[in-house]
């Protein structure tokens, strides 16, 4: 079994947590950005913030994409496009076919 050293880090805030990777974000403050109504609630941190880099924070502009272009984005995977197509649903939306 292999262990992973993990490193004490503060963030700019100063919220302390440890991580094993180089990933700079505090797990802390990305739960404090959660929000809490949307469709942006349902996803896991990585995958919301690959669509808020995107700029595509409301169900019309993700709709503009395709299910293709939103697996491109780093942090996004294939566990999210359930939750995404059902929010698409609820707006009655869709993604734009390819």
């Amino acid at each position: 079994m292999t262990v992973t050293k993990k490193n004490l880090r503060t963030c700019a805030k100063g919220h302390q947590y440890y991580k094993s990777t180089d990933c700079p974000t505090c797990p802390i403050c990305e739960e404090e950005r959660k929000p809490a109504t949307g469709f942006l609630s349902t996803l896991s941190a990585p995958a919301r913030r690959a669509l808020e880099n995107a700029g595509l924070t409301t169900p019309d502009k993700l709709a503009q994409h395709s299910e293709q272009d939103i697996l491109k984005l780093h942090g996004m995977g294939p566990g999210s496009l359930p939750k995404l197509r059902a929010a698409l649903q609820a707006a009655g939306l869709s993604f734009k076919e390819k």
